[in-house]
């Protein structure tokens, strides 16, 4: 001891822990990590984002749909405007090809490359953070602390309207990034388990009651709540009945915030943010929220369109709103449907409205699908097709709730455009080859779009589906004919069936076969003749088997290379994951030479 009386310094391991001093820090560190690496991925996305205000495709559909009471009239096709060749960067070539390993998707995960690494860092944070220096054994509460702590994480990827969609730009909606909201929340769970195991354990060694004071009571009754959270959320649940998963969840989480409340006073600080993060996701849904008249037709073949009517923008291609309908008692119910067309001032249609269209395949799509059947028959007769001219179609009060959601690839970029679909998953790539084709043809390319060359491939079950899409398809197809887009349409049906009974489509090879969409992409991006070839005038076996794949019909006329080529698939989840590992795996090889191979996928994973 010195003159002064300083007391020694107390050797480390004789110091009591101190978890309530120390744990809190490293709170704060894995909060500083992941908003550091959030602001990271927002910074790299900030040119997209630049990009996409110049060209007016960002904060689309922000306050929602805009509705035109005044029954605006658009001016017809404009024409087109014949555009040179363009070369893209070599080096953003280079680097887009070495990044499209990450696009490679795991068999059985549901995630690509990229997103397990995602996952992976997330992971690896949160354990670092949990076992440095703590000791877990004789005091678990680093792992409740961290528990905690993930909660603005689990909000802010999980709402609908969240700020971190805006500023990564369009087709970063929650739809793509909700995996983290769903692997965050496992990770609170294995922590506050952690958490309770060990204290249990404490407990029961030390001859303590483990059903003891309120904050023993309080904490298992947080962890019950939480339990409850996590197995109504499985995917079997959430795939047979996903409307009460979704009122369970609505339900439950207030719930834990609450009881959390009761079991920590430090638990206070981490959840004001989700609240506000939730405060303001609906107060966006409550400004973008619209009452609206519409009609239902329906098909045959077990699909029903909604046109919305007076809509005359507030939204983009690739979009989707949430729909409600009034009739038969299910106004509580809402469904996630693509917007299957552009907005009044650029599409192609010739009935310029919000196009929805819903597959029956579930008890709400069924129900919309028989009440829209049964009405056009009291309507127009028992024995009178929906096709038929004369038809009166189905009214009918809808509530929208959106846009949201939207393509991350502005096609008008690339001089190429790969679009490939799966049964209904047609509306997502049909609207985006309206946005496109009408970008380029009736706006004559206001905003410098390069896309020449365009392939719309859809791959369905029977003829009978072609129907679904007919009209449409066929107005943007007289609409690119003559222009300086070439359109192709490959339809594709996987079932036998007679080849005189499809629909006629302008431009449009049906095929009865299920084609491999790496050999249709492979196809799509190589020359139809090599140099040889054409000095010896004899054709590639390549592009001996295309003429055969497509009935003697060899797709859009070659372009060259250089421009970028964009690829965009929406249906099943196999479909879209088939369609990541080609782009993977052909950008390794052909992307620096076709100036960079870009995708997006669409699929919803309940």
């Amino acid at each position: 001891m010195s003159d002064f009386g300083t007391p020694p310094e107390i050797p480390q391991e004789l110091q009591v822990y101190n978890s309530f001093e120390i744990d809190p820090k490293w709170q704060r560190n894995f909060t500083i990590t992941w908003v550091f690496f959030t602001g990271f991925a927002v910074a790299l996305s900030l040119p997209y984002l630049v990009h996409s205000i110049c060209t007016r495709r960002a904060f689309a559909g922000l306050f929602g749909i805009r509705e035109d009471l005044n029954g605006k009239e658009y001016a017809s096709v404009a024409g087109s405007v014949e555009v040179p060749a363009t070369h893209r960067s070599r080096a953003g070539a280079l680097l887009k090809s070495a990044g499209s390993v990450l696009l490679w998707s795991l068999p059985g995960l549901r995630l690509d490359v990229g997103q397990v690494l995602v996952i992976t860092g997330y992971l690896a944070i949160v354990l670092i953070c949990t076992v440095t220096n703590a000791e877990l054994i004789n005091n678990a509460n680093r792992a409740g602390f961290l528990a905690i702590a993930q909660l603005p994480v689990i909000f802010l990827f999980a709402t609908k309207n969240s700020i971190l969609s805006l500023l990564l730009g369009p087709g970063h909606g929650y739809e793509q990034l909700n995996y983290i909201h769903r692997w965050s929340g496992r990770s609170l769970f294995l922590g506050a388990l952690v958490h309770g195991t060990l204290w249990a354990r404490i407990h029961i060694e030390n001859g303590l009651p483990v059903f003891g004071p309120r904050k023993e009571i309080s904490g298992f009754t947080t962890f019950a709540v939480l339990c409850l959270i996590v197995l109504t959320s499985l995917r079997p649940m959430r795939a047979l009945f996903y409307q009460m998963f979704l009122f369970l969840h609505i339900l439950l989480y207030p719930a834990f915030l609450v009881t959390l409340s009761y079991h920590t006073s430090h638990a206070a600080r981490w959840i004001y943010p989700p609240l506000a993060l939730y405060g303001l996701d609906l107060l966006m849904r409550l400004l973008r929220l619209r009452i609206k008249d519409a009609t239902l037709v329906p098909s045959s073949h077990q699909m029903t369109l909604t046109h919305i009517h007076n809509c005359n923008g507030g939204w983009e291609a690739g979009q989707h709103v949430r729909m409600r309908v009034f009739v038969k008692g299910r106004f509580l119910e809402s469904h996630p449907l693509s917007i299957a067309s552009a907005p009044p001032s650029i599409t192609c249609l010739s009935s310029p409205t919000l196009l929805l269209a819903a597959r029956a395949q579930g008890d709400w799509t069924e129900m919309l699908h028989d009440y829209a059947r049964d009405q056009h028959d009291k309507l127009n007769g028992p024995n009178q097709k929906p096709e038929e001219g004369e038809n009166v179609d189905v009214p009918v009060r809808v509530m929208l709730d959106g846009p949201y959601g939207g393509c991350s690839v502005d096609l008008g970029r690339y001089e190429s455009v790969f679009l490939v679909a799966g049964g209904g998953g047609a509306t997502f790539t049909l609207g985006l080859l309206d946005d496109i084709v009408g970008r380029c043809v009736r706006l004559a390319r206001q905003h410098g779009e390069r896309t020449r060359r365009i392939e719309f491939v859809w791959m369905i079950r029977s003829f009978g589906c072609i129907e679904w899409f007919t009209p449409m398809l066929t107005d943007i197809a007289n609409t690119a004919a003559g222009s300086s887009v070439d359109l192709r349409i490959s339809i594709f049906v996987t079932s036998s069936c007679d080849l005189k009974a499809a629909p006629t489509i302008p431009n449009c090879i049906v095929s009865v076969e299920r084609p491999s969409v790496r050999r249709l992409l492979s196809r799509f991006i190589t020359p139809p003749f090599s140099e040889s070839d054409l000095s010896s005038g004899t054709p590639s076996s390549d592009s001996e088997d295309k003429e055969g794949l497509l009935g003697g019909d060899a797709g859009p006329q070659w372009v060259g290379e250089g421009g970028g080529v964009a690829v965009c698939a929406s249906g099943p989840d196999s479909l879209t994951t088939e369609t990541s590992n080609a782009v993977a795996r052909l950008s390794l090889t052909h992307g620096v030479r076709m100036g960079g191979i870009a995708l997006h996928t669409e699929v919803f994973l309940i």
